[in-house]
C-alpha cells in the first residue's frame, strides 16, 4: 500500500509566489497595491458567500485593475492545484458550469482553502501597504 503525504506548502507556494510577482510588477501605484491587498483578503468571504461561478463572472465585471488581477491570479493558482484545464482562461465560467455537482463542490472546497492562503499571504506580502 502506498501513501501520499500532504505537504501544506503545496497550497501556500503558488499563492505566495503569485502575489509576490504581482506586487513587484512595474508601474504599480499605491491605489492599485491597496486594491490588490484588499481583494486578496476578501476572496474567502466572497467565495463562501457567493460561490465559484459568481467569483469567476466577477473577474470580467471588475473595473478596478488591482482587484481584477488578484481574481485572475486566484483562478490561475486554482487551475494549477486542481489540474482543471481552462479554469483560468476565457472558458472558465463554461468549465465551472459543466462540472458535475461533486466536481464543483470539490473544486469549491479547494478554492476556499486557496482563498485562505490568499488572505494570509496578502498580509505578509503587502505588509507595507495600509488599508
Amino acid at each position: 500500500m502506498s501513501f501520499t503525504t500532504f505537504d501544506p506548502r503545496t497550497l501556500a507556494t503558488p499563492v505566495y509566489e503569485a502575489l509576490t510577482q504581482l506586487k513587484l510588477q512595474p508601474n504599480q501605484n499605491e491605489i492599485r497595491l491597496k486594491e490588490q491587498k484588499n481583494q486578496a483578503v476578501e476572496l474567502y468571504t466572497y467565495l463562501s458567500t457567493w460561490g465559484m461561478m459568481r467569483l469567476k463572472a466577477e473577474e470580467n465585471a471588475l473595473n478596478q485593475e488591482g482587484k481584477k488581477q488578484v481574481v485572475k491570479l486566484f483562478f490561475e493558482c486554482l487551475q494549477i492545484l486542481s489540474f482543471q484545464e481552462n479554469l483560468a482562461g476565457e472558458q472558465g465560467l463554461t468549465v465551472l458550469k459543466n462540472l458535475t455537482t461533486d466536481e464543483y463542490l470539490g473544486l469549491t472546497g479547494l478554492g476556499l482553502a486557496v482563498a485562505q492562503e490568499f488572505s494570509f499571504w496578502a498580509s505578509a506580502v503587502y505588509h507595507d501597504i495600509s488599508g
